[in-house]
């Protein structure tokens, strides 16, 4: 298995063109992971609302039902 802190030492080794060069595919990658989190998020959001679970509210419905929560002790991170 590899270990983070050996994933770590690999890099080291690396020139540090070489090691730029991983840096731009690794954010390259996250970002494409991002991405299709985000659409798959969207798809779900827009299944919901087809199917009648999720209603469509105006700006100012939004920031007051956000405002209640914040209020509320529901809102741990808060």
């Amino acid at each position: 298995m590899i270990t983070f802190e050996s994933t770590l030492d690999a890099v080291s080794q690396l020139s540090i063109d070489q090691q730029e060069m991983l840096i731009d595919i690794l954010r390259k990658r996250n970002a494409e992971v991002r991405r299709r989190e985000i659409l798959e998020e969207c798809h779900e959001g827009l299944t919901e609302y087809r199917a009648g679970v999720l209603k469509s509210q105006s700006a100012e419905e939004a920031i007051a039902e956000l405002r209640s929560y914040l209020d509320t002790e529901d809102c741990v991170k808060c």
